[in-house]
């Protein structure tokens, strides 16, 4: 039995994210990732008309005569959200945490997959894989995705990217559309293991950052504290230099991501907390539908 509170953040998630799929999002998702994936159905006799480059070598040895593989798209699309439910997740300097936009979007996305007929699953990570559901279509899977999502308590607060990639490669046997949600604070590189998960499967990046991360205001000093390794640092709020060099590192930083995820070939969302998503999303899906 669900607690009532629990039950009422379920449906109003749903409620709000089945509105955004049901007028924009469902549409652009099946144009994009509808048919990425394709599986083997027959061999037939090659004709005058068929691409040179998809005979079967083996069976036109064995027969003596040519042949060709034949292809059907897949009914249907593996999406796995991967989640970051580290501590910094829990910063928000407006209405709305990280990990509060995080749930939103794999919400958003989950249904969006579910409303096409696909499949979808969940890995929350940390410092550590938290919880793993393997992907399966329907709304009831949807909700107990979210569910999961709203009341898991994570045990670890550090950021394993690099783990928790590893971790979705080996999990999925079939090729995948794998969307990262995360912020994308993490000391260790993972730029290998992204360019390998890519390779297999389509990673998709969404990074969610809070305005306060890129500027920071002018404001009295304090003592910031990493939510992650609960290292603290003084900053003087009211100096300027300090404020600029902040805003240099930070803006160094998160370019350096882009920069990483494009030598990755993996696209990527920038997302802020506590201002609209879905716009970025759409520009995202119209972006690739015009690739395609």
């Amino acid at each position: 039995m669900l607690p009532a509170e629990l039950f009422q953040k379920v449906r109003k998630i749903e409620i709000k994210t089945r509105r955004i799929v049901d007028e924009i999002t469902g549409g652009a998702y099946h144009s994009v990732f509808k048919g990425r994936g394709i599986e083997f159905d027959e061999v037939r006799e090659y004709t005058v008309n068929d691409d040179v480059r998809d005979i079967d070598w083996n069976v036109t040895a064995r027969t003596g005569s040519p042949y060709i593989k034949k292809y059907v798209e897949e009914r249907e699309l593996t999406v796995m959200l991967l989640v970051d439910a580290s501590a910094s997740g829990a910063f928000g300097s407006g209405s709305i945490s990280k990990r509060e936009q995080a749930i939103e979007i794999a919400a958003l996305l989950a249904f969006s997959a579910i409303r096409n007929q696909d499949r979808v699953g969940l890995l929350i990570f940390t410092d550590r894989t938290e919880l793993y559901l393997p992907p399966r279509s329907g709304r009831s899977h949807g909700l107990r995705l979210i569910r999961e999502l709203l009341a898991h308590r994570p045990e670890g607060t550090g950021t394993d990217i690099n783990a928790a990639l590893k971790n979705m490669v080996q999990a999925l046997k079939k090729k995948a559309v794998i969307f990262l949600i995360s912020d994308m604070i993490e000391e260790a590189s993972f730029e290998k293991t992204l360019k390998i998960a890519n390779k297999r499967h389509d990673v998709i990046a969404a990074r969610i950052i809070d305005p306060l991360e890129v500027k920071w205001p002018q404001s009295a000093a304090l003592m910031i504290e990493d939510a992650e390794n609960g290292k603290t640092a003084f900053f003087p709020g009211r100096d300027t230099a300090a404020l600029n060099a902040f805003a240099a590192a930070a803006g160094s930083y998160h370019d350096a991501t882009v920069e990483m995820c494009r030598r990755a070939k993996v696209d990527m969302i920038d997302l802020r907390s506590g201002e609209d998503y879905v716009k970025p999303l759409i520009r995202f899906f119209k972006q690739r539908q015009g690739k395609r």
